[in-house]
């Protein structure tokens, strides 16, 4: 605090002579007389309260010498002087990531909107941006003055369980600086000052931080699988803090039922792993805990049971087009001996035109050709259905001279005329008609999208679409028509019609996708990333002068003075005019 017009301090005068006057005015002795003796009994309520009578007999002193105090005040116009954010813009960095929402009383995201709110009053007109963290940073405002518009930004602000990603969303904000001096606030829960590009003399750094000591114990790994006729789970769990802890860890089914249950001790910084065996089957499973901490988003994770068969074992008697072709989408590939694929059929997805292992495995197969059949000509273009397998990858220009006989018992998907081309068992099994030497397909592109969605049913199933992070955006394997997501309270998320553009909620759980009476679960699941909570600093970077010395701004707080001066003014008059004037 300060003042501005040090020169009116002489007025302090004013308060001592009324002082003085109250000292040298007149004075009257008490005395007691005869017509007024009776008057003491009358008196007692006041003699009692003797400092109540001392207020009363000097209130008109007190009130005078207030008021002409801060009229003094007044006249030197004080103000409260507070650092201006520096730099002719500013650029706001906002951290969007799931690790925001930690925090004891109130999470690090809203304290740092309410920090953002305050600051706005310090603006004194500068342009603001404001850029979320994530995957794609967005930008809210752009260069942005009015104070309202602003404000409205702040409160839409809303976390979006990404990654942070940093680093992209610093390299938005360098499009924005250009020449002009710069001051960048980053609102995160923690950064290392080495992350921060400070080669630049036109940019300050603000960061603001989270709250230290922060505590947490977390899922950091979950995983689920069909074994046998049951399932087996595995979780990891840690705790982060620095005492310890007890938990309650939980398992649900898909319908939210509990299947398993443990209460567990954790030391400070133990990292604890359980395994269940002999669950239920389900399409998908949960890991539950209830622990007093400050970090909610992961006490939660989730588990779709796939079907085990994450590797393709290609037949070394394959065309090389078709090794090649799947090598290019996986490096979990294998190319084996005709021999021995009965033996790997357990652990991986076959690929081969041996017609028998049809019957002989139970692993998913896909049929390119038949061993035991011969082909016939043929004289036509390709039709196919409206197939998921077919959503990337249309065939109408593909070129096949010779297919071999369909299974009868099978759905044809393709045809050529009146021949059947691409097969589905009653089991998902893929069946191509043809060998590829037969047909010109490898010279298209819909070769390697058609073996990019055979790969996407056969190791996800045909009821899941998989696993996605938060706000996710990947080509998945749908028929196209009007999809909906669902939550997992029957919930409506959104529509798309465009299966290359789908884009995963933001909140993790289990969703949906429904088209008439076919629907396929998925799960949005935080990541890893977003499992672990670090401690926070604020500290600042850089500095931008102005003159040689730091920008600041003096605001004013005369307004403050003159209303209880006013005040005063009424109160004085009222206690005068009760003692009349003319005393």
């Amino acid at each position: 605090m300060g003042f501005s017009n040090l020169l009116f301090l002489w007025a302090a005068i004013l308060p001592v002579i009324v002082l003085l006057y109250y000292f040298f005015r007149k004075k009257y002795k008490d005395q007691p007389i005869s017509s007024t003796i009776f008057w003491e009994e009358v008196m007692q309520e006041t003699k009692a309260s003797p400092y109540l009578k001392h207020l009363q007999k000097n209130a008109l002193l007190y009130l005078q010498l207030l008021a002409l105090i801060l009229f003094v005040l007044a006249l030197m116009n004080p103000f409260i002087k507070s650092n201006q954010m520096a730099g002719e813009q500013l650029i706001w960095i906002v951290d969007t990531s799931a690790t925001m929402l930690a925090g004891k009383e109130e999470s690090t995201f809203e304290q740092h909107k309410k920090e953002m709110s305050e600051l706005i009053s310090n603006l004194n007109g500068h342009p603001v941006t404001i850029i979320t963290t994530g995957d794609e940073p967005k930008t809210v405002v752009r260069q942005e003055t009015n104070v309202a518009a602003i404000q409205s930004a702040i409160k839409g602000l809303e976390v979006t369980y990404e990654e942070q990603q940093l680093a992209k969303a610093i390299d938005v904000a360098q499009a924005f600086i250009g020449d002009m001096a710069t001051s960048i606030y980053v609102f995160t829960d923690s950064v290392e000052r080495g992350e921060l590009p400070i080669e630049s003399e036109r940019i300050k750094w603000v960061v603001k931080g989270a709250s230290k000591e922060l505590e947490n114990v977390a899922i950091t790994r979950f995983a689920a699988t069909a074994f046998g006729d049951g399932a087996l789970a595995l979780v990891q769990l840690t705790n982060e803090s620095k005492r310890e802890k007890g938990v309650q860890l939980s398992l649900l089914d898909h319908e939210g039922n509990e299947v398993a249950k443990e209460t567990i001790l954790l030391k400070a910084q133990e990292e604890f792993t359980k395994t269940f065996e002999n669950l239920p089957l389900s399409q998908g499973l949960s890991a539950n805990i209830q622990v007093e901490d400050d970090y909610e988003a992961d006490n939660m994770m989730l588990a779709l049971l796939n079907n085990n068969f994450s590797q393709i074992v290609v037949d070394q008697q394959m065309h090389q087009l078709v090794q090649k072709g799947f090598q290019a989408l996986t490096s979990n590939v294998k190319i084996a001996p005709s021999d021995q694929l009965k033996s790997m059929s357990s652990e991986a997805i076959i690929v081969t035109n041996q017609t028998k292992l049809l019957q002989q495995t139970s692993a998913p197969m896909v049929l390119i050709g038949r061993d035991d059949e011969l082909t016939k000509e043929v004289n036509n273009l390709v039709d196919i259905s409206d197939d998921a397998l077919f959503a990337f990858s249309s065939l109408e220009d593909v070129y096949v001279n010779a297919v071999y006989p369909g299974f009868d018992h099978f759905e044809t998907i393709a045809t050529i005329g009146e021949n059947p081309f691409i097969q589905r068992s009653s089991r998902g099994d893929i069946v191509i008609l043809a060998d590829i030497q037969s047909t010109d397909w490898p010279l298209h592109p819909s070769f390697p999208l058609f073996l990019w969605s055979l790969q996407n049913e056969l190791v996800e199933g045909t009821t899941s679409l998989g696993m996605f992070s938060p706000n996710e955006s990947r080509a998945v394997s749908l028929t196209s028509g009007d999809w909906s997501i669902y939550s997992e309270g029957d919930e409506y998320i959104a529509s798309f019609t465009n299966a290359s553009q789908f884009k995963a909620p933001s909140k993790p759980g289990f969703y949906s996708v429904r088209l008439n009476d076919e629907q396929k679960q998925f799960i949005v699941q935080l990541p890893s990333k977003e499992r672990t909570i670090t401690e926070g600093t604020s500290f600042e970077l850089g500095s931008l002068e102005r003159n040689g010395e730091e920008q600041s701004s003096k605001k004013s707080i005369l307004i403050w003075l003159l209303i209880p001066i006013l005040v005063l003014l009424v109160i004085e008059w009222e206690v005068q005019r009760r003692r009349g004037f003319t005393n």
